[in-house]
């Protein structure tokens, strides 16, 4: 088939078969392309689409971009059930199997260097959220007027203490939070919050944080998180993951080239 490649991730050698149905971006199955002591995880894509010009255009496209991040994500999660994948950036494309192996021969060490530090571990994902308050959105009867000017004055600095209050409350707890599972992860990263347009997550994000776990630990980090779920009212703890280690790639998850 020909095509661009398109490279998902870079890898050690390893000898569990990937999943037999799983496709890639496009739809074209991935393979793996050795070289040396590394090997990347690769699939055929039309230049049609992947070229320069065409990958820039289409990266204003969600719908486009959205159906090529599933596709990629389905690739390194498969991968992360086999090995420990360096995932590189989501668009890198080379023009043939030499310009993958001359990116790799490049960046051999600083590659060896990370999977070394990766290996046998997992990125989980951990947030908090303020909820919403279910009196704002739908209230359950109208309220009461305020008999007067100094009335509705008092009632609007009792809303807004109480929304401080909340506030204060949740950055407390997500700062505990994150203290705690700092401990029981060999390495942490903070994240900005998430823009509740953009992630469609309801309620205020205040922690956004990834942490490396190694994999036998995981079931114990798990657990850890569970037992803060109910701690605070009106705060909520979303626990995702296992994933490969994106927050902790370091310069390996940048590598790309044009075709």
């Amino acid at each position: 088939m020909t095509g661009l490649r398109y490279v998902y991730a870079v890898c050690r050698p390893f000898g569990t078969p990937l999943q037999a149905q799983l496709t890639g971006v496009g739809g074209d199955p991935p393979r793996l392309l050795p070289h040396g002591d590394l090997v990347a995880v690769v699939s055929h894509v039309p230049e049609a689409d992947f070229a320069e010009e065409p990958l820039r255009a289409h990266l204003e496209d969600l719908d486009w971009l959205t159906e090529v991040a599933r596709a990629h994500q389905g690739v390194i999660d498969a991968l992360t059930t086999v090995t420990t994948p360096l995932p590189l950036r989501l668009g890198t494309v080379f023009r043939d199997d030499s310009g993958v192996r001359t990116m790799i021969e490049g960046r051999k060490e600083s590659f060896l260097r990370t999977l070394d530090r990766l290996e046998g571990r997992v990125e989980w994902g951990v947030k908090v959220f303020i909820e919403e308050e279910p009196a704002q959105e739908t209230p359950a009867a109208p309220a009461a007027k305020p008999a007067s000017g100094r009335d509705y004055l008092r009632q609007r600095r009792m809303r807004t203490k109480s929304r401080e209050d909340l506030w204060q409350q949740a950055e407390t707890f997500a700062t505990r939070l994150h203290h705690t599972l700092s401990e029981s992860a060999e390495d942490s990263r903070l994240h900005a919050p998430q823009n509740p347009t953009l992630s469609g997550a309801s309620g205020r994000n205040v922690l956004n944080a990834a942490y490396l776990v190694p994999r036998v630990k995981s079931e114990e980090f798990v657990e850890r998180v569970d037992r803060t779920k109910d701690e605070a009212p009106g705060i909520r703890v979303e626990l995702t993951g296992p994933w490969a280690a994106y927050s902790f790639a370091g310069e390996g998850s940048a590598g790309e080239e044009g075709p």
